[in-house]
């Protein structure tokens, strides 16, 4: 007895952008109804339907434009399946997208490193096996929680960074997903790792969140605040840790909050790292 269930049922359009790696350039829109089970996703239009087994996504991401045409929806899915691209674009984009997530990665068998890196400094956590569940809702994150009791929350807002790499986990190579985000204050990075496409699927729906910190152009003194915050020191500190006056690090704090750096928890300057502030500080850690 099979054990498929229908998971969504929608109207909408969809069309294939890339086929074998090669973009489209005769793509329109085909009208007709998108349906998704915990096993496949399927696109039925007037011409016939295409069956695609979940099991061979590799990602789900944006909705950006690829032509004017496509231009003319302003809310779809992008789903690659090896060297092909569909785009797809139900009624209720928000919805369908959570259902096609859960499908993909909901009670998924993960094996877990955390802390791997807590404040820029490398851990000798060891691996262990665990289980994924996600949150899709108004507050959507990626959930943890290892078989010796650990629980991470790794909500989206709060990733900095989701980049997928190979390592060596229980003495074989394979698929990690090393993830930055914080707890209490402090930058954290947890490494999962999981079949090929559990790592790309979920570094795709942790990347929603991602802070794009290409567009943030710091001073030499900011990047120093900004790297002493990181490592862990007290905002309170950082005047005689970094050498500077009280009233520069203070306009230092105004300006990174400003650009969404930093987020101010109460008066008095008691301030922690946004995401797009532990990417940035990241990314110069590593440059070091």
């Amino acid at each position: 007895m099979s054990d498929e269930q229908k998971l969504a049922d929608a109207k909408g359009k969809f069309v294939q952008v890339v086929a074998d790696g090669r973009k489209r350039n005769d793509i329109d829109w085909v009208p007709g109804r998108i349906l998704l089970s915990n096993r496949r996703l399927l696109l039925v239009g007037g011409d016939g339907k295409r069956t695609i087994p979940l099991s061979e996504v590799t990602g789900v991401t944006g909705r950006d434009n690829v032509t004017q045409a496509i231009a003319k929806v302003s809310g779809y899915l992008s789903v690659q399946i090896g060297s092909d691209v569909f785009l797809v674009a139900p009624q209720d984009v928000d919805a369908f997208e959570a259902d096609l997530f859960d499908a993909l990665l909901d009670q998924t068998t993960v094996v877990i490193k955390h802390p791997a890196v807590e404040g820029g400094v490398v851990q000798d956590s060891e691996w262990e096996k665990g289980r994924l569940t996600v949150e899709t809702g108004a507050d959507p994150s990626a959930d943890l929680a290892t078989a010796a009791g650990t629980f991470v929350e790794l909500p989206i807002d709060d990733v900095g960074h989701a980049e997928r790499t190979k390592k060596t986990v229980k003495g074989s190579e394979r698929p990690v997903l090393e993830v930055e985000h914080a707890i209490e204050g402090t930058s954290m990075e947890t490494h999962v790792a999981g079949t090929a496409q559990d790592v790309a699927v979920l570094g795709s729906f942790l990347r929603r969140g991602d802070s794009d910190a290409d567009d943030v152009d710091l001073t030499k003194e900011e990047h120093e605040v900004l790297m002493a915050l990181y490592t862990g020191v007290s905002p309170f500190q950082i005047p005689d840790f970094v050498g500077m006056d009280v009233d520069q690090v203070e306009a230092i704090f105004d300006d990174l909050v400003e650009q969404g750096v930093l987020e101010e928890v109460r008066t008095r300057r008691e301030i922690q790292l946004e995401a797009r502030g532990r990417s940035i500080a990241g990314d110069a850690m590593s440059e070091q």
